[in-house]
């Protein structure tokens, strides 16, 4: 265990964020910078990044003492670009988690029971039922069993699922046997639906390539919660195009979504803009996670979720 401090300086870059950490310790001064301009001061303790662009602003960090860097994200994929050297990263585990898996159950219900499709017919004034796929009784693969796959898990169990989970590696997990990445190819043709949540980088880019769509049962379902890279758009096009199988995406590739992409307007597709952490469950806890850091940082403790060490 290191030495506390005494003096500590926390940089947020909203006002909202600032008055969620009260009250505060004895000693921590919290200062606001977007960091959009040069740094307030030489030394800033903890820097928090506005959420969702800390590549854009890493750069202004050149120059600046700091001993922890709070992303507000969990995903960090190519950030390590982007980061002067000098810094201690770490990412946003815990505060995401719970309103990603949100998501990702409500995209699979939606495209399950058809929601967009009432939501146009709605919108054209148009009585049109239809009768869809339930969730219920459907084979869900989880590619992925990290925090935000286990947080699926629990909200997928209320829906009489089965549930076959997937990691990097065998193993079992609270009870829940998990298979390798290895596995795939004889578990994919059973899967109705899969819903990714995989980390972004080069040993997870296009892991949902031809193959492992070729090796889906026709009509099957698949959600992209993780990121982009995780599918090769193309090859999902392909299949989109020919009505094989359907798609809710929450993260695409290339992102934003630009217009005119085939993806906006494919049948089976839905697209939502990267939104699995856009919920009223962050603010609480990023302040939560922050605070936790700054305590931390006061007893001389080794900072949480450390990821990047520039």
């Amino acid at each position: 265990m290191s030495t506390g401090i005494r003096n500590l300086i926390v940089s947020v870059p909203s006002a909202e964020l600032a008055t969620d950490l009260e009250p505060l310790p004895e000693g921590v001064e919290v200062i606001q910078w977007r960091m959009d301009a040069a740094a307030p001061r030489e030394r800033i303790d903890i820097v928090v990044p506005p959420y969702m662009s800390a590549s854009v602003m890493l750069p202004h960090l050149a120059g600046v003492e700091t001993r922890l860097v709070q992303s507000q994200s969990i995903g960090y994929e190519g950030i390590a670009d982007h980061l002067p050297p000098g810094h201690v990263f770490a990412n946003a585990a815990s505060v995401h988690e719970t309103s990603t898996a949100e998501l990702a159950v409500a995209l699979a219900l939606a495209a399950q029971r058809r929601i967009p499709a009432y939501v146009r017919a709605q919108t054209d004034g148009r009585w049109a039922p239809e009768f869809a796929e339930s969730l219920a009784d459907r084979r869900v693969l989880l590619l992925g069993y990290g925090g935000v796959g286990k947080a699926i898990a629990a909200r997928l169990a209320g829906f009489e699922v089965e549930i076959t989970a997937v990691a990097s590696s065998a193993r079992t997990e609270d009870g829940m046997p998990v298979h390798g990445v290895d596995e795939l190819p004889d578990l994919l043709p059973r899967a109705e639906i899969v819903i990714v949540s995989l980390p972004g980088g080069e040993s997870t880019r296009h892991i949902v390539d031809d193959a492992f769509l070729s090796a889906l049962p026709d009509d099957a379902l698949l959600v992209n919660v993780g990121r982009g890279s995780l599918v090769d758009t193309g090859a999902l096009v392909d299949h989109l195009g020919r009505g094989r199988m359907r798609a809710a995406l929450d993260v695409t590739d290339p992102e934003p979504l630009p217009e005119g992409h085939p993806l906006w307007s494919m049948p089976g597709a839905l697209v939502v803009p990267h939104v699995g952490g856009a919920s009223t469950a962050m603010r609480p806890r990023i302040a939560r996670l922050v605070r936790r850091q700054i305590d931390r940082m006061l007893a001389g403790d080794e900072p949480l979720n450390v990821v990047i060490e520039s």
